[in-house]
């Protein structure tokens, strides 16, 4: 690890060049996180600096702007593999690395973090030695449980240094108060002054005079950046430019010796040192592989998204009925919101990150005979679970959950595999579930959910559905499922949502060693079209599930209650996700990895046909 304190601030700023560069030149092939990571480069190199990796806790808000941070603690030469199976991960893993304090990729939690390690850090009588400092975005601030952190920690003063990360943006345009608040660099700038000057002439003024002194520094906070945090108790330094390394050190050493807690507020430029990237650009946040010189994209494939689909006929539907409403959270883009928020700013929102407030404002909508549609990643709707039993299930309120990324998403790793929603909404009742297997199904889902009563949820996977257009897609009916193909063996294939098309695939294989076998698009999981399975159990005795979702709660367990109920004489066997995490990587190498791509499906269907 290179000793960063024996530099020059000349030898630092070209070491930063370095990381940058090495930044870009990994991103570019290995897709990433880029702009957020090439912007906090100053920052990361600045808090090495000053405090110690080995004793002091660096915790890093959702950590995909950590890269920094991997190539200063000794991973530099496995750098190469970033995101790959088996390679550097994108966000901070303390299984990887003694350096990395904490798993991250979820926003909002490095406060509450940063003060459970202070508590730590008094009860074990070490606060001479280790002090927690936190990383964290300004759009991470939209978010709730950063205030019941500070709320605390005002309250407590625990030693804490906080970096605010302030470039103006999240992932897309940011949202709230808070961020329009925190802009204010030129009144942040004025007050650093008069707050200085202020202190000066404390010290010559006699007591008789101190107390109108005083009451004029408070009122100085009320027009600064710096008022919402001095008001709860923490101290504030800045704004101070994010990419100046003297400044920053300075800031930063001084943020360490108050012995309290303190928000050091930094202002980066998001992309700095990638022209192309430098600035408001949402596309830049996380990319796939690009040329380096021209910034394009190298294009993988070009089969339209699940998420594009949803979008379109999301849009169809909104054109047509003027009560469909919308909302994401901090994804506008990622989600397919971003033309219909475009196109109808007063009825689509991005609320930023705020799952919670998301759901339950939705739920008053719905209570007012609006028909929302909630637009969230499969784990980051996991935050507002709460919400979704209380707010909308128990009111039984008409209200849609669009679950994007449903399934292994990748190269993200373990944060973001959207593998447990079936299995943790399945148990809430008036809850319907459904999926779509493809572009004409998800456009009769759509069409089919705003008539539905009640919550429901639609899950579709990330990148484009397996093609299974060569079956006729019917429209969608409450709790029915479609039957696809006859089978003349004993062997009935089940999928649901983007399982159809590897169930589909299976069957070729199949085919192909002589078994014949039915295919079934369950469509709906809850409820399950208990007529037609029952139907089918008398026909077909061995039942495979293909689902991209955990085993546990999933449709295999479903498919088991129901089984157990009428006292089916069937055999079923799912091939969804066994109870453990997910790792990062390329998602056909993960299903490799884990026994479930299509030839190692059909190579154990067939050692128990024959």
């Amino acid at each position: 690890m290179k000793k960063l304190r024996e530099c020059s601030i000349e030898e630092l700023n070209e070491y930063c060049d370095q990381i940058r560069q090495k930044i870009i030149q990994t991103v570019s092939h290995n897709g990433g996180h880029l702009s957020s990571n090439v912007g906090a480069v100053e920052l990361i190199v600045a808090m090495h600096y000053v405090f110690d990796v080995q004793n002091d806790p660096f915790i890093f808000d959702v950590s995909h702007q950590a890269y920094t941070h991997k190539l200063i603690t000794d991973r530099w030469e496995k750098f190469d593999t970033l995101r790959e199976l088996d390679g550097i991960s994108g966000y901070t893993r303390p299984d990887e690395s003694p350096y990395d304090y904490f798993v991250a990729g979820h926003s909002s939690t490095s406060i509450s973090l940063a003060v459970g390690a202070a508590k730590a850090i008094a009860l074990k009588n070490e606060q001479s030695k280790r002090v927690p400092v936190a990383l964290i975005g300004d759009g991470s601030l939209s978010a709730g449980m950063v205030y019941e952190a500070l709320n605390e920690l005002g309250d407590r003063r625990y030693p804490v240094v906080i970096i605010l990360n302030d470039n103006k943006m999240s992932i897309s345009k940011p949202i709230g108060a808070i961020s329009k608040f925190l802009s204010s660099a030129m009144a942040g700038t004025f007050y650093q002054k008069i707050k200085k000057i202020t202190e000066q002439i404390l010290q010559y003024l006699p007591e008789s005079a101190t107390y109108m002194a005083k009451k004029f520094e408070e009122s100085i906070k009320l027009i600064t950046p710096g008022m919402l945090f001095e008001e709860l108790g923490i101290d504030y330094i800045g704004p101070i430019d994010g990419h100046d390394l003297e400044s920053l050190i300075r800031a930063l050493q001084s943020a360490r010796s108050l012995k309290k807690p303190v928000i050091v507020h930094a202002q980066t430029l998001k992309g700095k040192g990638y022209e192309m990237a430098e600035g408001y650009y949402e596309k830049w946040h996380g990319v796939g592989p690009f040329d380096v010189a021209s910034g394009e994209a190298i294009k993988k494939g070009v089969s339209k998204n699940a998420t594009t689909m949803y979008s379109e006929a999301l849009m169809t539907l909104a054109k047509t009925h003027d009560n469909v409403v919308g909302v994401t959270a901090a994804m506008p883009s990622g989600t397919g919101l971003s033309p219909l928020i475009q196109a109808y700013p007063n009825r689509f929102w991005d609320v930023a990150i705020a799952e919670q407030h998301a759901v339950t404002s939705m739920c008053a909508m719905a209570k007012e005979g609006f028909k929302p549609y909630i637009t969230i990643y499969s784990t980051f709707l996991q935050r507002a679970y709460d919400q979704v039993i209380h707010d909308a299930c128990i009111m039984n309120l008409d209200v849609v959950f669009a679950i994007d990324r449903a399934g292994i998403v990748g190269e993200d790793g373990e944060t973001h595999q959207g593998v447990f929603d079936i299995s943790y909404l399945s148990a809430v009742p008036h809850m319907t579930l459904m999926a779509p297997r493809d572009e004409r199904g998800m456009h009769a889902a759509i069409h089919y959910s705003y008539t539905h009563k009640g919550p429901l949820a639609i899950r579709y996977p990330r990148g484009a559905f397996l093609e299974c257009e060569r079956f006729e897609s019917t429209p969608f009916e409450y709790g029915k499922a479609q039957l696809l193909q006859e089978g003349q063996s004993s062997v009935l294939l089940l999928g649901y949502g983007s399982g159809v098309g590897k169930a589909i695939e299976t069957a070729k294989l199949l085919a192909e060693q002589g078994i014949d076998v039915a295919i079934v698009d369950l469509r709906f999981v809850k409820p399950l079209d208990e007529p037609l399975l029952i139907s089918l159990a008398q026909e077909y005795e061995q039942w495979y599930v293909f689902s991209d979702s955990a085993k546990i709660g999933g449709v295999g367990s479903l498919l088991m209650t129901f089984k157990e109920k009428y006292t089916l004489h069937v055999k079923i066997k799912t091939f969804e996700y066994d109870d453990a995490f997910i790792t990062h990587g390329a998602t056909h190498l993960i299903e490799k990895r884990l026994g479930i791509s299509t030839e190692q499906l059909a190579e154990i269907i067939l050692k128990e046909v024959y």
